[in-house]
């Protein structure tokens, strides 16, 4: 399923498929927004999603064999709820 699915089912409640497609993309900038900002995402039913950032690693070039520390990074994490499923 994509952006543009959501969209087109949305498209059914809303006047056009342009303001279908409008709402989504504010829902999911709202999402990246509150990610970026630290705070916890929660669907009730569906899931969480939150950020977070791993630890600095001991690394190599595969090239040179030299060896390096690899920066930490920011992942988002998803848990999906108990009743996902049912």
């Amino acid at each position: 399923m994509t952006k543009n699915d959501i969209a087109i089912m949305l498209t059914k409640m809303l006047s056009s498929k342009k303001e279908a497609a409008s709402v989504v993309d504010r829902i999911f900038k709202e999402i990246s927004d509150a990610l970026k900002n630290g705070e916890k995402v929660v669907v009730t039913g569906f899931g969480s999603f939150n950020m977070f950032e791993t630890k600095t690693k001991k690394g190599r070039n595969p090239k040179t064999g030299e060896k390096l520390l690899i920066a930490p990074i920011k992942k988002i994490r998803f848990k999906q709820s108990k009743d996902f499923f049912k």
